[in-house]
């Protein structure tokens, strides 16, 4: 699995402790990280909460990435940012638990922390241990046990009314604010790892349009 950690301006000077934490957990599952920062509080590329949910929307529909880690003070506006957009289903993750059963029942693509609050001492190790519950599954697979059918059928109905209820990703690019698609998007990796990866044609087309405006 292939998976994207977003780190927003708020706590990005985390993004290291984040960062190795997260690949701790990821080798042991023989998955990998793409790091697309924010890299330190200083970098010239800022990202809020609602940028990285744009981001993650892009990720994650251009089939970049299976899944996202990111997060902001909170976690909660990185969450409802992450939510914004079709194909993503976003968990807030505050223990194990939650974690674990995030993937279980709602086989989510994403999971939004909170950087800042309830961030001290041991905090790394917390992340370890969230980290290691939510790569631990392969996901969907419902809970407890005698919960399981039904939890994969309310997945599914969620998965068709999702497809109602949202736009495709392309007319979001489109409709969006085309200044704030750039300033998301105008950045050496993501540009990099964006292009060699993206699966969808018209996504491609389309920001190689915006980039070389």
């Amino acid at each position: 699995m292939k998976i994207a950690l977003i780190n927003e301006n708020s706590q990005a000077g985390k993004n290291k402790l984040i960062y190795d934490t997260l690949c701790k957990v990821a080798n042991k599952y023989g998955d990998s990280v793409l790091n697309f920062g924010m890299y330190s509080a200083d970098d010239e590329h800022s990202l809020t909460y609602v940028k990285s949910g744009l981001l993650a929307g892009i990720l994650l529909n251009a089939k970049i990435v299976d899944f996202v880690i990111t997060g902001c003070g909170t976690g909660q506006g990185a969450m409802l940012a992450l939510n914004s957009f079709p194909g993503v289903i976003c968990g807030h993750i505050t223990d194990p638990s939650d974690a674990f059963m995030f993937r279980e029942i709602n086989d989510g693509n994403s999971a939004s922390f909170a950087f800042a609050k309830g961030f001290g001492w041991g905090a790394e190790l917390d992340l370890e241990n969230m980290f290691d519950k939510l790569l631990s599954t392969s996901g969907g697979n419902g809970y407890p046990l005698e919960r399981a059918a039904p939890e994969k059928q309310n997945k599914l109905i969620l998965d068709e009314i999702k497809n109602v209820t949202y736009v495709k990703m392309i007319d979001i690019l489109k409709n969006i604010d085309q200044k704030f698609l750039r300033e998301t998007i105008d950045y050496p990796y993501f540009k990099e790892v964006f292009f060699k990866n993206c699966k969808d044609e018209q996504m491609r087309n389309y920001l190689q349009k915006i980039l070389n405006k």
